[in-house]
């Protein structure tokens, strides 16, 4: 075998270090080494002088990864034949134009006689391959833009209340078009049927709104989601919104990862799970960024205007002149496992525009009369006839355990300016406590637990709410999400609200059954 060193070592000079026949054609071209430049040659190696005349005479050799040479390890004879066919190619390139010896022609020959069943057999594998990997080139969806999609079919029950049980859904595809490699433009359609409950007999509120009840009724399709991502250096990346833009879009919320999964259908049931409720003030039409200073410190800024306001070209509306919400937020990871984030956010709502609406209204007609969580109250502090400017004031925080536990916790305070002489400012506040333990059970399972206060007006009767009682609107939600396979995921949760409307002395319980297709 000594006298086919140099062509072992030739071939695996042509393939970079492989140990198979699809690893190699997945590697990336690698710059030639030099003999003295692989460490598993040594000086006095019995092969080193095959070694350095090939490559002398050739220029082929390069060794496996990491400059390592691996002389004795085996090859089978698939792997020596697949070889073989690289290097008789190479040589007779080089041959052709007279730079081989003879001696090296008749070696490679008798070689390929020896070979010639399994280089047959290799050649049968790899054609039909090659067959394959065009016929997916030519059958691409599009060279520039990936499809996703998500589909949630969720069964919902609130026994006690005027609710029947119910089965709602929820179609959302994304194409993600990418002109440069690091920039990313989202266009997402969306259609479904996932009106709110009715709870508390039947008052208004959007306590307990689930994550998918945010505004698809009638099953209508249309474009629900239109943001671009682009990067300007290494450290900042930009975001643009043309619809339905909200400030998770582009800012690290420092919530539970695993829990935050905004109103998608892999994470908390509700959207008052996933995350402080000061994102989800305001929303539409806007920009931002997120700046990585070093590796433990980043800053976010964004504006949004409101949907219906932006495209309005009416006195009073526009980008500047109509709802908004200006954030800032400053993120502070002290340790790999403990990330603090404080969060400022100014806002401006219109009559009849809810505080926590998360760009609702951009899915057609009128905001909701409840916004996407939060009671009745905190959403209209003073009414649906006067106009709000808000000053929140948040802070989150996430601490990763372990690998299977991770802790978080967040407040926000609103401090709510109702547009009306005389009139006190609406106090409203939301805080809550998560746990999330990744991999429960199984790989890609996941437990979740979150106990909190949904957004509530602190002060009702001072700012005109006379006959509204003080109660804290208490939120408690468990859930378990199994992932049957790679594209399908079922969650039962139960979600216990004390108080969902400031009531006292009412409660509700909502059953759930969400199943998750993704593709």
């Amino acid at each position: 075998m000594r006298q086919y060193v140099g062509l072992l070592a030739l071939m695996l000079g042509t393939i970079g270090g492989w140990g198979g026949v699809r690893p190699a054609l997945a590697q990336p071209p690698r710059q030639f080494l030099t003999v003295d430049e692989l460490s598993g040659v040594t000086p006095n190696s019995w092969a080193r002088q095959a070694l350095q005349s090939l490559q002398t005479r050739y220029g082929c050799l390069k060794g496996y990864p990491e400059g390592n040479f691996l002389g004795n390890q085996a090859l089978t004879r698939y792997e020596f034949a697949a070889g073989l066919e690289a290097c008789l190619a190479k040589i007779t390139n080089l041959a052709r134009s007279g730079q081989v010896r003879p001696a090296d022609l008749g070696t490679l020959q008798r070689l390929q006689q020896q070979f010639a069943a399994e280089l047959a057999k290799l050649d049968k594998r790899i054609t039909p391959l090659e067959t394959h990997l065009h016929t997916l080139d030519a059958q691409q969806f599009n060279p520039l833009t990936k499809l996703s999609g998500e589909v949630i079919f969720e069964v919902e029950d609130a026994p006690g209340t005027q609710n029947a049980l119910v089965a709602q859904n929820r179609v959302r595809l994304d194409l993600q078009t990418s002109f440069t490699g690091h920039d990313l433009l989202h266009t997402r359609i969306g259609a479904g049927n996932s009106p709110s409950l009715a709870l508390n007999g039947g008052v208004p509120t959007a306590v307990g709104n689930l994550a998918l009840q945010t505004g698809y009724t009638g099953e209508s399709a249309s474009i629900d989601w239109l943001a671009y991502y682009f990067p300007a250096g290494k450290h900042i990346q930009f975001y643009v919104a043309a619809l339905s833009g909200t400030s998770p879009d582009y800012l690290p919320t420092t919530a539970n990862s695993a829990l935050d999964q905004g109103d998608g259908g892999t994470g908390s049931l509700t959207l008052f799970g996933a995350h402080n409720a000061i994102y989800n003030i305001g929303g539409g039409t806007g920009a931002g960024f997120n700046w990585q200073v070093n590796s433990r410190v980043q800053l976010g800024a964004g504006y949004l205007a409101g949907p219906t306001s932006a495209s309005d070209p009416t006195p009073g509306n526009g980008l500047f002149n109509g709802d908004c919400t200006a954030l800032g937020q400053l993120t502070l990871t002290p340790t790999p496992a403990l990330t603090v984030a404080l969060t400022y956010a100014n806002g401006y709502d219109s009559p009849g525009t809810p505080i926590f609406n998360y760009a609702f209204s951009a899915l057609g007609g009128p905001a909701p009369v409840s916004g996407v969580e939060g009671t009745s109250f905190a959403n209209f502090p003073g009414g649906l006839t006067r106009s709000i400017n808000t000053n929140s004031y948040g802070i989150s925080l996430s601490y990763q355990v372990n690998p299977k536990l991770m802790i978080s916790a967040w407040g926000d305070y609103t401090q709510a300016q109702i547009q009306a002489p005389g009139t006190p400012d609406g106090e409203v506040w939301n805080y809550a406590l998560a746990l999330a333990s990744p991999d429960l059970f199984k790989k890609g399972n996941l437990g979740g637990l979150i106990i909190g206060a949904d957004p509530y007006l602190g002060n009702p009767q001072q700012v005109g709410y006379g006959g509204v009682g003080r109660a804290v609107p208490l939120h408690v939600e468990v859930f378990y999400r199994y992932q049957v396979n790679d594209f399908f995921a079922v969650t039962p949760g139960i979600i216990y609200l004390d108080n969902p409307n400031q009531q006292p002395g009412t409660s509700n319980t909502i059953l759930v059954l969400r199943n998750t297709f993704e593709f």
